[in-house]
C-alpha cells in the first residue's frame, strides 16, 4: 500500500489529467445532454469500471502485450472504433421520438454497458496506465501489485468525481434544450456524429 504522501501526490496528478477534456469527457457530455443526468452518471460508472479493468490488466501484465504487439493493439483498437461508429450510425438512423424532459431515451443499464465497452476497448487507456502507474510505485515498499491496485482505485475515484461533474453540468442544459425544441436534433444527429467522430479518432490511435 502506498504511503499517504504518495497517494495525495498521485491523486493531485490524476485530477490534473482528468480535468482536461478528452474523448471520454466528450462522450459523457454527449450522453448527458442528449439523455439526461441519470444516463450521464450511468455512463460515467461504466467508463470508470472499464478504467479499472485496465488497472487490473496493467497490474497482471496484460497491458504490456498491447504495448509490444502491434497486432494485439490494432485488434482492440478497431473493435472499439467499430463499436463507436456502429453506435453513431444507429443513433443517426433512429426515428425521432416525442421528447419528454423527464424520460430518457435509453436505460441506465444500457448507458452503463455502453460506457464500459467503450473504455474497455480503448487500448490507449491501457498504455496510459502502463506508463503512469509505475511512476508512483516504490518497489522497496509493499508488493507492486497491491500498490498498483491502490493507485488505480484512487484514479477511478478521482475520475468518477471529475467526470460526474462534467455529466451534471452538461445535463443541466437539457431542460433548456427541451424547451427550445433542439433536443431531438441533438439526440439524433449531433450525438450520432459525435460517436462516429470518436470512432474515427479511436481508429487513428497508434502505439507511442
Amino acid at each position: 500500500m502506498p504511503d499517504f504522501n504518495s497517494l495525495v501526490s498521485f491523486a493531485i496528478a490524476s485530477v490534473a489529467l482528468l480535468v482536461i477534456p478528452g474523448p471520454a469527457v466528450i462522450y459523457i457530455v454527449n450522453r448527458s445532454v442528449a439523455n439526461g443526468r441519470s444516463i450521464g452518471l450511468a455512463s460515467v460508472l461504466g467508463l470508470e469500471l472499464g478504467t479499472f479493468m485496465h488497472v487490473l490488466a496493467a497490474t497482471v501484465g496484460l497491458s504490456a502485450i498491447l504495448a509490444t504487439s502491434e497486432n494485439a493493439f490494432n485488434i482492440v483498437k478497431y473493435l472499439g472504433a467499430s463499436y463507436l461508429v456502429l453506435v453513431g450510425l444507429r443513433t443517426i438512423s433512429r426515428q425521432p421520438q416525442e421528447v419528454d424532459s423527464s424520460a430518457d431515451a435509453m436505460t441506465k443499464v444500457q448507458a452503463f454497458r455502453q460506457g464500459f465497452i467503450i473504455n474497455t476497448l480503448n487500448p490507449k487507456v491501457a498504455l496510459f496506465f502502463l506508463s503512469f502507474l509505475p511512476q508512483f510505485i516504490d518497489p522497496e515498499k509493499s508488493s507492486n501489485a497491491l500498490q498498483s491496485l491502490s493507485l488505480g482505485a484512487v484514479f477511478v475515484i478521482c475520475g468518477f468525481v471529475t467526470d460526474g461533474i462534467y455529466a451534471l453540468t452538461a445535463s443541466s442544459l437539457r431542460e433548456t434544450l427541451v424547451k427550445g425544441k433542439a433536443l431531438p436534433f441533438i439526440q439524433r444527429y449531433v450525438a450520432g456524429v459525435v460517436f462516429v467522430l470518436l470512432g474515427v479518432v479511436a481508429a487513428s490511435a497508434k502505439i507511442s
